[in-house]
């Protein structure tokens, strides 16, 4: 805001200025039909996350040694959404919180590629960088080949129990 000698100060302009101040609102703000989608994506998110914690437990890794356990956790992750995002768009219409609930939350909170990251830093910042290049490589390798693979034999196996 700039103030003037005569001590007025102009204001920003108004985004909308045709809209009446009441229909006005702030573009972040929550509608009431987000509610139920933001609380499915947090029940799904709480749930995939404790599985991937479970899964770190079950399959501990060494600090300088190949993170097997986050690599398996993100392709699992990435062919059960090939095979999620299959079934709900081209054989079941499903109801409008499965997907935000298993798709953004579950799966999301399951898959961690901020650990995948933060991974490779730890492994080439330690003097492997062989081994933090090589996951690089295979994870970006596995999660695409992972979807497209899950994708691909979900769709045959739906046309096949169709004929």
């Amino acid at each position: 805001m700039e103030t003037h000698r005569s001590g007025a100060v102009d204001e920003p302009a108004d985004a909308d200025p045709d809209l009446p101040t009441s229909a006005r609102r702030p573009r972040y703000a929550p509608t009431r039909e987000q509610g139920p989608v933001i609380a499915a994506v947090a029940v799904g998110g709480a749930l995939g996350a404790s599985a991937r914690y479970g899964a770190s437990l079950l399959w501990p890794v060494a600090a300088d040694g190949f993170p097997w356990s986050t690599f398996a956790v993100n392709a699992v992750g990435c062919a059960v959404i090939g095979v999620f995002m299959v079934l709900i768009t081209e054989v079941w219409a499903a109801h409008r919180l499965v997907r935000p609930f298993f798709g953004t939350g579950v799966l999301g909170g399951f898959t961690t590629f901020s650990t995948y990251a933060v991974d490779i830093q730890r492994l080439v910042s330690g003097g492997h960088a062989r081994t933090g290049l090589a996951y690089l490589a295979l994870t970006l390798f596995a999660a695409l080949a992972a979807v497209w693979g899950a994708a691909w034999t979900t769709r045959r196996l739906v046309a096949w129990r169709r004929s």
